[in-house]
């Protein structure tokens, strides 16, 4: 019974080294440097055997998007992993995820200042150094799901900040919780989860704008841009963070998700 599953993790150790490869092309193909550029391994409804095999491979960087999954794995995998949450979260999950992922690196999914504050507050009850965050974009534009009006007076979503509003988040981020650290921005893409360049062109947009804006480098405000279908694509157009799942880990068995 092991055989099937010895064969899954050298698969997907395969897998990695060839997506590691093609990171490193693309970078070069742009002129970008290949060691600036983060591949997020993204793990979800994938057993915690399966991630352990990659980590001995080499890796260290491993994202999920359902809370409950990312309680369940963290604590029985190794610390040294640099966990990324990604994706709307709801508020009355901040405690549980903070909680449960002491070693979580980077929260990618701020979508608005309600969830902004929770985090805060959270991170500031643990008395943990500040939380990395990305901004969540908005970018292709599709009808929002559960829209409300921020404090600036923009459209936010479950998808992300309308393009508009961008600026204004990390503003508040910025000024108002101190216990969160902006590190950048960050896009879903379509709602079937594959992206344009119009999409990756948009959220470029939104970096010039903050840089500018708050009088920032560009190299410190990441874009996390680009997934299974679209990476290489996406690190040509400037992305340093890319959220690789099923190319590495194969597909996933939603079967298995546990809701958050």
């Amino acid at each position: 019974m092991a055989a099937p599953a010895v064969e899954g993790a050298a698969v997907a150790v395969t897998a990695l080294r060839s997506v590691l490869l093609r990171v490193r092309q693309a970078a070069e193909r742009s002129g970008h440097r290949p060691e600036r550029i983060r591949v997020v391994g993204v793990s979800k409804t994938k057993p915690v055997s399966l991630i352990r095999q990659v980590y001995d491979a080499g890796h260290r960087c491993f994202g999920e998007n359902y809370v409950q999954e990312i309680i369940d794995k963290a604590p029985q995998l190794p610390e040294d992993i640099k966990w990324h949450f990604i994706g709307h979260l709801q508020s009355n999950k901040v405690k549980t995820l903070l909680g449960g992922v002491p070693n979580l690196d980077i929260f990618e999914g701020v979508d608005n200042e309600k969830i902004a504050n929770h985090l805060d507050r959270g991170v500031a009850n643990l008395g943990r150094s500040p939380l990395k965050v990305f901004v969540q974009v908005n970018t292709s534009g599709e009808a929002c799901t559960f829209p409300f009006i921020n404090y600036c007076g923009f459209i936010a979503a479950k998808s992300g900040i309308d393009p508009s509003g961008c600026l204004g988040l990390v503003e508040y981020v910025k000024l108002h919780c101190p216990n969160l650290a902006f590190s950048g921005l960050m896009t879903i893409g379509n709602p079937d989860y594959s992206s344009t360049p119009e999409n990756f062109r948009t959220l470029l947009n939104c970096r010039l704008e903050v840089c500018k804006a708050l009088g920032m480098a560009e190299d410190q405000c990441e874009l996390s841009m680009g997934m299974s279908g679209d990476f290489e694509q996406a690190i040509e157009m400037g992305s340093t963070n890319v959220r690789v799942g099923s190319t590495i880990f194969g597909p996933r068995d939603y079967a298995k998700k546990q809701q958050n």
